[in-house]
């Protein structure tokens, strides 16, 4: 269970090669991987990303998030998407895979237990970034960040994965 790609946030992705590579499906975790859980407003700098992207992507928003607010998200970035995903669970992941080519698709997320364990388990590819802001998240987050920090310890003792070496394997 490790990421594809790592990188510090969805700024520093390298889309370019996403293109190359045929990716042309685009799924994007909201909280803290797109803004911050207290962040309702979809601030100028993701606007201008997503604008961007669209233009060679199908952008979609896959999270477990609540659905009047992941559809604010979509409507502020005119994009589709996925709300009370139930990630790592395989049950959405199914719908979406069966809407569009599973080898051109790519998902984008902040948390191993759900984004980056979701996919896998689902033969897709998967890019994680660093968490946006520790400073609020709910309840099961933290469960979930529990789980993670055991993951990663595991993955660093055998070097298979550590904080902050960023890295692209696509």
């Amino acid at each position: 269970m490790i990421p594809d790609a790592y990188y510090k946030n969805i700024y520093e992705i390298d889309y370019n090669k996403l293109k190359s590579k045929g990716y042309k499906y685009i799924f994007f975790d909201v909280d803290n991987t797109l803004m911050p859980y207290k962040e309702n407003k979809v601030n100028n700098k993701l606007k201008s990303l997503f604008d961007k992207l669209n233009e060679d992507f199908d952008l979609f928003l896959f999270s477990n998030g609540k659905s009047d607010r992941v559809l604010k998200i979509q409507k502020d970035l005119d994009i589709g998407g996925y709300y009370f995903s139930m990630k790592p669970l395989n049950k959405n992941y199914k719908k979406v895979l069966d809407k569009y080519d599973k080898d051109k698709c790519i998902f984008i997320g902040d948390q191993f237990m759900t984004d980056v364990l979701g996919a896998k388990r689902n033969d897709l590819k998967v890019i994680l970034v660093d968490i946006i802001d520790l400073s609020y998240e709910p309840f099961t987050t933290h469960i979930w960040r529990f789980f993670e920090r055991i993951h990663l310890k595991k993955l660093k003792k055998k070097g298979l994965f550590t904080k902050s070496n960023y890295y692209d394997k696509l």
